[in-house]
């Protein structure tokens, strides 16, 4: 990257914002899918299968959602009981319609990109993901109708 090239924030946390916005218009409930296994994760491990847990983000099931350049926030309920969520953007693999499956696998973030703060930090060519021991599966989306 040159420095006559402007550095641009991630644009993950605006495409999940817009996302979760528009399976909302559409009466549709939103869904995460989140990889469970990264730093910074907060869920029930009770509600964690794989790796993996799917979050109703929906206004009727959360208390104070929160989207920022950062994380997604909020309280529910889970198995009666409510509890605090905190989930990085970059743990975020996806946002779809439980109704209809229709939503998005999010992308990684582009070259050049700022971390959440909005440093002046390049992203690291590495990340823990890459780092972790891998077991052979890519995570996937299964569209059930």
């Amino acid at each position: 990257m040159t420095e006559e090239t402007p550095r641009m924030t991630s644009h993950r946390p605006y495409l999940l914002r817009a996302l979760s916005q528009w399976i909302a218009d559409n009466d549709m409930t939103p869904h995460l899918l989140v990889d469970a296994t990264q730093p910074g994760v907060q869920v029930p491990p009770s509600a964690v299968k794989e790796g993996k847990v799917v979050l109703n983000i929906a206004e009727r099931a959360v208390v104070r959602l929160q989207i920022d350049n950062s994380s997604v926030s909020f309280s529910a309920r889970f198995g009666g009981v409510s509890y605090p969520v905190l989930v990085p953007i970059s743990a975020v693999l996806a946002i779809y319609a439980r109704e209809t499956g229709q939503g998005m696998a999010l992308p990684d973030d582009i070259a050049g990109a700022t971390g959440p703060e909005g440093d002046d930090e390049p992203p690291s060519p590495t990340t823990p993901a890459e780092d972790a021991p891998t077991t052979g599966k890519r995570p996937h989306l299964r569209v059930v109708k």
